[in-house]
């Protein structure tokens, strides 16, 4: 398997270039990324998925991967448009069957408050490491999300440092060090400054309080999530994640109780580097088990 990703495929958003790959045919498997990742992270599923007969999707978010990376002022860079982008991405695809979705970090926030509203368009859920609900009470970010989001010192690190997606490259992972060509995968779309936007942008966006621009969004995507719960849900999780932590997994069961859950005690929040040899598998059965029962 290479790690390079097919050239992506466009659509216009606004005058704006949002990439995607799509590959393969069949059932639509569509993965969302978070921050400060882009499609790249889906890169083995992109290359199993459509070997075992699915129709593999991949968007970069604007300001992500290989899209545009419009200024601050030239884009929202809110969860509101972000979700508001996706289901037009969703739509523009004209898919003629309910999709499966495959969401890691913000990708779950983005994604499953679509999903939630248009539940009969859903037919199965994947989470890697991901929330679509506000922090549980008492739960704090961490101290690395904490600093990123300082006013002026926090900006110019992510940015002009770019030491979000440089120390998410370290600290994603429980292994002690990813393969230099990996990390330069991770890193080659922001090389610049400007190109690095949208990750300060998201991490601003995370919603800590009530009075947050995307609290209220995700407190109605978790009012809604019960929707869902008849989905098959497959969770796959790094146990060693310091954000999505053992209590998001824990508020995941609650709000899935049927799910098929994989813990993975070595693997930390990029959980498809640390684990993919047994997650892609597992992907590829939970799949398989939906076109034997269709």
């Amino acid at each position: 398997m290479t790690d390079r990703l097919p050239e992506p495929d466009r659509l216009d958003i606004d005058g704006l270039s949002l990439a995607y790959v799509d590959v393969g045919a069949g059932h639509p498997v569509v993965l969302v990324h978070g921050n400060p990742t882009w499609s790249y992270y889906y890169r083995r599923l992109l290359s199993a998925l459509p070997a075992a007969g699915f129709r593999a999707i991949a968007p970069d978010h604007i300001g992500m991967g290989r899209s545009d990376k419009p200024a601050a002022g030239a884009y929202p860079h809110t969860l509101d448009r972000r979700i508001a982008d996706f289901g037009r991405f969703v739509d523009e695809l004209a898919l003629t069957e309910p999709v499966t979705l495959v969401v890691h970090d913000w990708g779950g926030a983005i994604a499953l408050s679509w999903a939630a509203r248009h539940p009969d368009r859903v037919a199965r859920l994947v989470l890697l490491n991901t929330a679509a609900f506000p922090l549980p009470a008492g739960q704090r970010l961490p101290l690395a999300l904490r600093a990123a989001r300082l006013p002026g010192l926090g900006d110019l690190a992510v940015r002009y440092g770019n030491a979000f997606a440089r120390g998410a490259t370290v600290l994603g992972t429980a292994r002690p060090r990813l393969p230099a060509a990996v990390r330069a995968g991770y890193l080659a779309p922001y090389d610049t400054p400007a190109h690095r936007v949208a990750i300060s942008r998201f991490v601003r966006d995370i919603p800590v309080r009530p009075a947050d621009p995307a609290y209220a969004v995700l407190a109605r995507t978790a009012e809604l999530l019960p929707t869902l719960a008849d989905r098959p849900v497959l969770i796959a999780w790094g146990m060693r994640d310091f954000v999505f932590d053992r209590r998001i997994l824990d508020r995941w069961t609650q709000i899935f109780p049927h799910a098929q859950v994989h813990r993975f005690a070595d693997a930390g929040h990029y959980v498809l580097e640390d684990a993919a040899e047994q997650i892609v598998p597992l992907v590829l059965r939970f799949l398989a088990a939906r076109t034997a029962t269709a």
